[in-house]
């Protein structure tokens, strides 16, 4: 029988904190192998097949984002980064690059145990290649009959802010820059233009959120984007 542990890789240079975050890890019921080097990670990650490598950008023989990189030229299992930096451009860089997440060290057990299981749910539903109806609190989303209920009672959504929440509802509990977001809504060509994020996010959110003020689903992340919470 196969073991139906979830396999994690953790790329970490610091041995303490790789001790750590395997201890947190296998409180969880998890499953973990260990590398210090990007060299290591990659080849831990290519024989392991894991379902998740929690990462650090500072590794001794190159920088974190080039082994998400280059991972994502062949996978696309979730990557949650942990790094000192804290700068908004070094959590970008690594978010554009294709990691789902970030944790900024320090960290504690219970906020990466928290980001793990989502992730790990996020793949499992992913695994349901038909999956096209999602429910968050009160909100009732059929992607396959474009249709969006609040309590019941139908949301008119305009073209580009059916596209947006239908992005954002198929990465839940993933933080998605504004640069993922134009591409993937609007197209290459705008890139740039974060504004359009921040405009269309606002009109979403009085459409979707009890209190759009106050949002429990559509959560800014200051100055890299957002991530949808069910």
């Amino acid at each position: 029988m196969s073991d139906p542990r979830p396999v994690i890789i953790v790329v970490e240079d610091e041995p303490t904190i790789r001790r750590f975050i395997r201890m947190s890890l296998e409180t969880e019921g998890c499953q973990v192998y260990e590398a210090e080097t990007l060299k290591r990670g990659l080849i831990e990650a290519g024989t392991r097949h894991p379902d998740m490598v929690v990462l650090d950008l500072g590794l001794p023989d190159g920088d974190g984002v080039d082994l998400i990189r280059d991972l994502r030229t062949w996978s696309d299992i979730p990557v949650i980064v942990l790094s000192a930096r804290s700068e908004e451009a070094d959590k970008v860089g690594a978010l554009d690059a294709g990691a789902d997440d970030y944790l900024t060290k320090p960290f504690g057990a219970a906020e990466l145990l928290a980001r793990v299981r989502a992730h790990l749910r996020r793949r499992a539903q992913a695994g349901d290649s038909g999956k096209s109806v999602f429910e968050f609190g009160d909100l009732h989303i059929d992607l396959g009959k474009r249709l969006v209920e609040r309590a019941g009672l139908p949301v008119h959504l305009t073209p580009i802010e059916y596209r947006l929440l239908s992005y954002l509802v198929t990465h839940p509990d993933s933080v998605l820059t504004h640069r993922q977001l134009l591409k993937n809504v609007w197209g290459p060509s705008h890139a740039e233009d974060s504004h359009y994020v921040r405009v269309y996010m606002g009109a979403l959110r009085k459409k979707i959120e009890a209190d759009p003020s106050q949002p429990r689903h559509l959560l800014t992340e200051t100055g890299v984007g957002y991530r949808f919470v069910g």
